[in-house]
């Protein structure tokens, strides 16, 4: 039996795919088996999985779409490995990534489940770096969670097949925000430690689902819906949650439902202006909104990742 399983769900994705696998057979850790689960994909995939001849590639392919965590599962439920390793189809690992993260798992008792790294933010296209996230939270971290998800992607994590014993699988009814879920339960049985090393490559594109405005709202509700006696611990972070849920009805045009949240952030934490500041914008309707809105975040975030490039020469 390998010592690790990874699996990595995939959709329409073939010209990232094949860099995430590559990525895992140059591991200098080799002790794996890789389980790609093929979300009845419509492009080259079929045809080029066919043409992978290492042994320890399975692909499993879906006849129709069910969804990245019905995905995730059943790459899941077909893992042999002690171990459970999870790579997004459009991400990619350095080297030593399983080697690091295998050995201190191994060195650490069982009531910590969850070993996950840093990584670099990349801009798919040019292969420019957005921004460096480095960990900071181990332990007992479930509070530290409700703050935010700051594992951030799955591609960073490697688990105790334990934990989906004791948390059980990803929820298949969330749109996004399944792996955000995912931790928030383990950590309430689990502990969490990590490896201080940007270990993976996160890639950033318009297809991801975190640029769906729809599946992300819908994945904040379900998450407000399903974790709320937690999150409601933390006031200042549970009204940053209706603020980002109202930033999002509105970029949908669902202007109403915008302030409804943007009220609700108010009552919850009334000392921040970006609340006040968003409802107002709301009163100039849905398409202004949204224009003003991505305007600011585009010449907000070329400002800041410009001072960050002057910071290190």
């Amino acid at each position: 039996m390998p010592k690790v399983s990874v699996i990595i769900p995939t959709c329409n994705r073939a010209q990232f795919l094949r860099a995430a696998i590559a990525s895992v057979l140059n591991q200098t850790f080799q002790d794996f088996e890789i389980i790609v689960v093929d979300d009845a994909s419509n492009d080259d995939t079929p045809n080029m999985m066919e043409k992978l001849s290492d042994t320890r590639i399975r692909y499993i392919r879906q006849g129709s779409k069910k969804g990245q965590g019905t995905t995730r599962n059943v790459g899941i439920r077909e893992a042999r490995g002690e171990y459970i390793a999870l790579l997004d189809d459009d991400d990619e690992w350095l080297s030593t990534k399983l080697q690091k993260q295998v050995a201190l798992l191994d060195a650490l008792p069982n009531e910590v489940g969850l070993i996950y790294t840093g990584f670099f933010r990349i801009e798919a296209n040019s292969k420019r770096i957005l921004s460096e996230d480095m960990p900071k939270q181990r332990g007992n971290v479930l509070h530290a969670l409700c703050r935010g998800n700051w594992i951030g992607t799955c591609s960073t994590v490697l688990l105790r097949r334990t934990c989906f014993d004791t948390a059980g699988l990803f929820d298949e009814d969330l749109a996004s925000g399944a792996d955000y879920d995912m931790w928030l339960r383990i950590s309430k049985d689990f502990d969490v430690d990590f490896i201080n090393e940007q270990l993976v490559f996160y890639h950033v594109h318009n297809s991801r689902i975190s640029t769906n405005h729809e599946s992300l709202a819908a994945g904040l509700e379900a998450q407000l819906r399903k974790h709320d006696s937690v999150l409601a611990q933390h006031r200042k972070t549970y009204s940053e949650r209706y603020l980002s849920l109202g930033v999002l009805y509105c970029y949908q045009g669902q202007i109403v439902k915008g302030r409804r949240a943007f009220f609700k952030a108010i009552r919850l934490f009334p000392f921040d202006l970006r609340n006040y500041f968003n409802l107002g914008l709301s009163l100039l309707g849905g398409s202004s909104f949204k224009k003003i809105k991505e305007f600011k975040e585009t010449h907000l975030s070329c400002f800041s990742w410009t001072n960050s490039m002057r910071g290190r020469s």
